[in-house]
């Protein structure tokens, strides 16, 4: 067995043994393989270094109680990263072969799925770029799949801890741009505006519409949702959010397990005081409440500074208890590895 803290695991990353890689050269993928080396070897001329031609996924697998190895919604991770790489001009990847790389990944690297109980999971990474001989603004002539892994624990210090958050002057995401595409110029753009949050001792940014900064759209590595006063679920619905499936799944849980009225709709700035609970949300963060936001020279604190609130609580037990094999899920909600 690994010789690892489980409970002292933040997110970081660590060399696992396996990782499983594919190529996709005159219009069809080769059959993937499992190998040892987490280095690669690309053209100087691949689109991925000068044109950020890439997107990637981000999935968890989980360790039951009796043992056994749980992955939630692999399939629509699956069908996001295809909607990254239509809207980057790259090859689709066939379902059956993600989950199957993800699936051969989880089972070579199984000693490295975290104890159940330790609040850690396993994190999977699967990853899709632009490589080859190329210098013109064009698709790639060749593309690499790979997917790789390694246990992390909490994406945001104190996990369910409620951490404070800043509006950022910047923008996350144009308008009709590559927000709903989960890709890496996204993130490369939200580094200076998250470091000058951590410098000022937030968790992360809130970034609002691009358009009109009056409407939030997201939390810088999540997306946000608010609990108002009269029992509703609403998060941001707009063309340049990624759409997180962990937020979809609360949407789900919300109306059908709890009866809230749970809405994809405008947030607005000025109407934070309906809300009673916040939160962040997505597959590394799971769910953080946000105790406060910083807006400009304001400060918002929703339930609490240092309580989770009730409801983002029965949300979180919910779908923890699913992801780990302690509560029953919808149809089709957990694959077993």
């Amino acid at each position: 067995m690994v010789n690892i803290k489980w409970e002292e695991l933040g997110f970081n990353y660590i060399k696992t043994p396996f990782r499983y890689i594919s190529h996709w050269k005159d219009g069809q993928w080769e059959e993937g393989t499992l190998t040892e080396d987490n280095t690669i070897t690309i053209s100087e001329g691949s689109t991925s270094l000068h044109y950020g031609q890439e997107c990637f996924e981000g999935l968890k697998a989980y360790r039951r109680k009796d043992g056994k190895i749980n992955l939630f919604r692999p399939d629509e991770n699956s069908k996001r990263l295809n909607k990254s790489a239509e809207r980057l001009q790259m090859p689709e990847i066939p379902e059956e072969m993600f989950i199957d790389a993800v699936k051969q990944v989880v089972r070579a690297n199984q000693e490295y799925v975290p104890p159940y109980g330790t609040g850690a999971t396993l994190y999977l990474r699967p990853y899709l770029i632009g490589v080859g001989d190329n210098i013109g603004v064009t698709p790639a002539p060749e593309y690499l799949f790979s997917v790789f892994c390694m246990p992390v624990g909490p994406y945001f210090k104190g996990g369910m801890t409620p951490s404070n958050f800043v509006v950022s002057e910047y923008d996350r995401a144009a308008p009709f741009g590559t927000g709903a595409a989960k890709a890496g110029g996204n993130y490369a753009a939200s580094l200076l505006p998250g470091q000058i949050a951590h410098e000022r001792n937030f968790s992360d940014c809130i970034y609002l519409d691009p358009a009109t900064h009056t409407k939030i759209e997201e939390v810088g590595s999540a997306n946000f949702f608010g609990i108002t006063h009269d029992n509703q679920f609403i998060t941001p619905k707009s063309p340049s959010i990624l759409p997180s499936i962990t937020k979809y799944s609360l949407l789900y849980l919300a109306k059908e397990r709890f009866g809230m009225e749970a809405i994809e709709g405008d947030v607005y700035l000025k109407e934070l005081d309906k809300f009673a609970e916040a939160g962040a949300c997505g597959t590394a963060a799971v769910i953080t409440p946000i105790a406060g936001m910083q807006i400009g020279e304001d400060f918002h604190v929703f339930y609490s500074e240092t309580e989770t609130g009730p409801v983002t609580k029965k949300l979180y037990d919910e779908l923890v208890g699913i992801q780990f094999g302690d509560v029953k899920g919808p149809e089709g909600w957990v694959f077993e590895v």
